[in-house]
């Protein structure tokens, strides 16, 4: 099994959770997220000596996006950026993405790789499979890398909480069956790394989380 060390750093106004992922041995790494500071990103690549090798995106809000801009011109080469393909439209309007809302800006990015939903993809020498999670917005990705045992949830699922589906392209219906029907069939050790606040386990909101008793 891949050693996959998992950095986590709270930025911006909302203190979103924005995780850089490495392999122990191979020193490629991967983004989750970046939601802002793309200054400080990057520092984290040269100062721990990572090849970032993708960047992942579990929905196309602004606060999850906002440093790609930037961060691809420190990166100094081509980082694939990897989305559902559901969200794509959501990820190419401002006021679908929330970025002229929240930033005043008109910020769009375009994936490369666009994900299908339960599809499985190699990174960092080992098997992650990526969950469509309509809810929060309609082309929500969890991704989870089974090995490790680790599931990166953005804001479908929190600790004792769920995410808001009062955005555009949102719905608590789908929300709430998304996470019944996809998250809560994986074992109860997997470590949720979600998109806000403090990690948790799925045993955890199995048993404890009241949105989805």
């Amino acid at each position: 099994m891949q050693e996959l060390i998992v950095i986590t750093n709270q930025l911006g106004d909302f203190m979103t959770n924005c995780y850089t992922v490495y392999n122990a041995v191979t020193r490629d790494a991967v983004l989750i997220d970046p939601a802002c500071n793309a200054r400080f990103l990057n520092n984290i690549l040269v100062n721990e000596q990572l090849n970032c090798v993708a960047i992942l995106l579990t929905h196309g809000h602004y606060d999850h996006i906002g440093a790609l801009p930037e961060l691809m011109e420190l990166v100094g080469h081509k980082v694939p950026i990897y989305a559902s393909a559901e969200e794509e439209d959501v990820l190419n309007d401002p006021r679908k993405n929330l970025s002229t809302m929240l930033s005043g800006q008109m910020v769009t990015v375009k994936p490369d790789i666009l994900l299908q939903d339960d599809q499985e993809i190699e990174l960092l020498d080992t098997k992650l499979r990526c969950f469509l999670v309509p809810g929060h917005t309609k082309g929500g990705m969890c991704y989870f890398f089974a090995e490790n045992g680790k599931l990166f949830s953005g804001d479908t699922l929190f600790a004792r909480s769920i995410g808001r589906s009062d955005f555009p392209t949102g719905d608590g219906i789908k929300l709430v069956k998304s996470i019944k029907e996809k998250l809560m069939t994986l074992p109860d050790e997997t470590i949720v790394y979600p998109g806000h606040n403090e990690r948790t386990t799925i045993g955890k909101e199995r048993n404890a989380n009241p949105f989805i008793q």
